[in-house]
């Protein structure tokens, strides 16, 4: 597969896409039904069914009776996160198997040509950038995971949640369905403003920040606020007219859908000749800039608060000029405080 047709390399062997990065035709005004239209099979496919299957499959074969969680016990809380542990393990580890371990497409379609096992830093836990991201997801962000999901499960247990039947109410259902990854979009977004803020960003967020060059293993590298304040996009189903299923699914399209936006390639290539897309360059772009993308291309929240960046000379341009505007800010500002201590 020839990369060089969907993008261009430069000398460090770094890989950029041809076409900048685009917002989703949701929130266009006046509406452009067509260009909805054709979105949404991209919208459904692979990623968003993947995860929606897998709530369905974790609760007819994972989740215990609804007796059972009435009570908080260790069993079944053990039983969750052995479950969540396995198949966080299968699903990133495909990853990290097919694409940084054997290496089955080299550096094709990768925007940071070196792999993190060729880079030792001491940023991390043993040096060790896998090693680090590893730990941190099994230690904290699957223990997290599974303390939400349990505390949500025990609330529709105990009737704290509201929950409708899919047979009396589907089409109120189908929409809360539909909004799942709208809700993510939103939730995270608001979070990762919040952890950027000086304080929490150096004793919080720097963690997940120190994989500047990201793998799979970085989706859940995080501090464990961090990781309730992620997985916390659950809690909206304490409110919302909803139902197990989709609180499962939008802890799925948290925790498993981490994956696209780190995976470190725009393509993943399926056999020889099919392509399944990461959509993983706007958050790549965060990772490299860190003041830009804070969501990722479903809602243009970043465009209406000006921290976007669609991989072009134009963001690029953007992206200076606000930080330039800013540094004469600063100035200023260090100006009026230097004149008003040498009047004192």
């Amino acid at each position: 597969m020839d990369d060089l047709k969907y993008g261009t390399r430069n000398k460090r062997g770094d890989w950029a896409p041809n076409e900048p990065v685009q917002n989703a035709p949701l929130f266009l005004f006046p509406p452009r039904l067509m260009a909805i239209l054709k979105w949404l099979p991209h919208y459904f496919l692979p990623w968003n069914a993947i995860f929606a299957a897998s709530a369905v499959a974790y609760w007819a074969w994972v989740i215990p009776p609804i007796e059972t969680m009435q009570t908080i016990g260790i069993g079944w809380v053990a039983w969750l996160y052995a479950v969540n542990a396995i198949c966080v393990f299968l699903f990133y580890g495909a990853f990290e198997l097919h694409l940084y371990v054997l290496k089955r497409q080299e550096n094709r379609f990768k925007y940071n040509g070196k792999f993190p096992a060729e880079q030792k830093s001491k940023a991390f836990w043993f040096e060790s950038q896998n090693l680090d991201n590893i730990l941190r997801t099994f230690l904290s962000g699957v223990t997290v995971w599974t303390a939400v999901e349990v505390a949500m499960l025990w609330a529709y247990a105990n009737g704290y949640a509201p929950w409708l039947n899919f047979a009396e109410r589907p089409w109120t259902l189908a929409v809360v369905a539909l909004v799942v990854p709208i809700i993510h979009e939103f939730h995270f977004f608001c979070i990762h403003r919040l952890i950027h803020t000086p304080f929490l960003y150096k004793w919080v967020h720097s963690v997940h920040h120190n994989s500047v060059n990201p793998s799979p293993w970085s989706s859940l590298s995080m501090h464990p606020v961090e990781h309730l304040l992620y997985f916390g996009t659950a809690f909206y189903h304490l409110i919302l007219p909803s139902n197990p299923i989709l609180m499962l699914y939008q802890l799925h399209y948290a925790g498993f859908g981490a994956i696209p936006g780190h995976v470190g390639f725009d393509k993943v290539e399926i056999g020889e000749n099919r392509l399944v897309d990461s959509h993983a360059y706007a958050h790549y772009l965060h990772h490299k800039y860190f003041e830009v993308n804070y969501g990722d291309a479903l809602i243009p929240l970043d465009k209406w608060f000006g921290t976007w960046h669609d991989g072009s000379p134009e963001g690029e341009a953007r992206m200076q000029e606000r930080y330039r505007k800013r540094k004469e800010k600063l100035a200023a500002r260090k100006a009026r405080m230097e004149v008003r201590e040498a009047a004192e």
